[in-house]
């Protein structure tokens, strides 16, 4: 009867730990609301995740069509009425390259990244205006090039659009999905014509965290570089080619209109791509783009060791630091015969679960890494003063408290190897079931009350 009630306490005292490791993972994910509102704030106030689109040929044009409308009494009048309507043409050839230019801007404790793209988009059109058809005459109107953008605040200086070398002025203008942009006229085109021409606009986007680019043409070439040596390629295609490294990264795309549904989407009035620059506010992965955004291909300046992701990493693995530490507990107490009081367990439960609250506070002010290492240097620090009088042994206390810095060790070397965290976490969770296992092989289970001592 006196295991199972220890055994009994035990549970109880490690489900209250639960509520604690709760209330500061709702805490982690409230920091990180707070950081996505500082985005959100840096992007109102300079301009926010940017995409850009274009060009598109728009040559309007107004006919003249035979309608057959009925009276009062159901008699059918036939009348001629004008119709507006357009032709939208894509490029033959798109090319787009810039460099990104990261930079920091801090609100209170969190740094935004932000950039500006100097950018060149380069285009070769090869349109047949249709001919004249004598059954629906027919106006042409001025044709415009037209350039969409998610930000149209974040234009810098002026840009310059080229058209077989000569300058054209450019003019605000609705871009592709309803968002902004810019257009410039052209010269009005002859029925049955062909309108053949090479375009270049030259620019510079400012933006925070995200660019993505939508491939237009019959064939699409991109190439984006920046001295930034963190980016997340995201979008409906990866680069073709990439290199990263310490001094940033080098991306090429080349998307065939064969191989994506973006002209018809556009045609189809789908929105404006816009992507996610970082995880969700609970730590998960970005969401997909929307399923009514057009197909694009994405690059995001991203943090490697975002603090809050990686304390809420960290604070998942709470309750098997405290289950590990009680089986430590009982471990001792039915091998050594030493008694553990329930408060005991509780109150070095709490010592595990603050660390959390340490890691998260002093991370938003310090490097992680060092952030780490003195929250774990407290906690341990703290539970070697306060074991040794309960196991009633200096040297016990301090092997505690090596085997705590060793689970901490650990830990840190799961959340810096995201790639590896599972077979990594695997093979310490082996390791040290099979050591209790050894240590353990001799007990006898038929007979564990008769060894755990008297908490009198």
């Amino acid at each position: 009867m006196r295991l199972g009630w220890k055994l009994l306490m035990v549970l109880a005292t490690t489900l209250a730990i639960l509520l604690p490791l709760a209330m500061i993972r709702d805490l982690i994910h409230d920091r990180q609301a707070h950081r996505a509102q500082a985005v959100d704030s840096i992007a109102r106030s300079y301009a926010g995740a940017q995409a850009f689109t274009g060009p598109v040929l728009v040559v309007p044009y107004v006919e003249t069509v035979e309608v057959e409308d009925r009276d009062a009494q159901g008699v059918a009048h036939k009348r001629l009425r004008e119709r507006e309507g357009h032709w939208t043409f894509f490029p033959e050839r798109l090319e787009i390259a810039g460099d990104l230019k990261p930079s920091t801007r801090r609100l209170g404790l969190h740094e935004v990244r932000v950039y500006e793209w100097q950018a060149r988009a380069a285009a070769r059109f090869d349109a047949a205006i249709p001919a004249a058809d004598p059954a629906r005459p027919r106006r042409i109107g001025r044709p415009w090039l037209d350039y969409g953008l998610a930000d149209v605040r974040g234009i810098l200086g002026t840009p310059r659009l080229r058209v077989d070398g000569a300058e054209l002025a450019l003019a605000p203008g609705l871009g592709a999905g309803g968002g902004g942009g810019v257009h410039a006229r052209l010269p009005v085109p002859q029925a049955g014509t062909r309108l053949a021409f090479d375009s270049r606009l030259d620019f510079v986007l400012g933006g925070t965290e995200s660019l993505a680019l939508v491939p237009l043409g019959k064939r699409n070439r991109f190439a984006l570089a920046s001295t930034w040596p963190h980016p997340r390629f995201d979008g409906s295609f990866l680069p073709r080619t990439r290199t990263i490294d310490d001094h940033g990264f080098r991306a090429e795309w080349e998307v065939s209109s064969l191989a994506t549904a973006a002209r018809a989407q556009y045609a189809a009035g789908r929105t404006m791509p816009r992507p996610l620059a970082g995880p969700s506010r609970d730590g998960r992965a970005p969401p997909a783009a929307a399923a009514d955004a057009i197909d694009a291909v994405g690059i995001a300046l991203v943090d490697p060791v975002d603090v809050y992701t990686q304390t809420d990493r960290a604070s998942k693995y709470g309750i098997l630091f405290v289950l590990l530490t009680f089986v430590g507990f009982c471990m001792l107490e039915l091998l050594e015969r030493l008694p553990i009081h329930p408060i005991q367990y509780g109150l070095v439960g709490l010592a595990l679960a603050i660390f959390f609250l340490l890691l998260l506070g002093l991370s938003e002010h310090i490097a992680f890494g060092r952030a780490y290492l003195a929250a774990g240097s407290a906690c341990i620090g703290l539970l070697w003063f306060y074991l040794a009088p309960v196991l009633r042994s200096r040297a016990r206390a301090a092997g505690f408290a090596a085997l705590l810095a060793t689970l901490y060790a650990a830990l840190y070397g799961l959340l810096v190897s995201e790639d590896n965290a599972l077979v990594l976490g695997a093979g310490l969770l082996f390791l040290i079931l099979a050591a209790i296992m050894v240590v353990t092989r001799r007990v006898d289970w038929y007979q564990p009350a008769a060894r755990l001592p008297s908490q009198g």
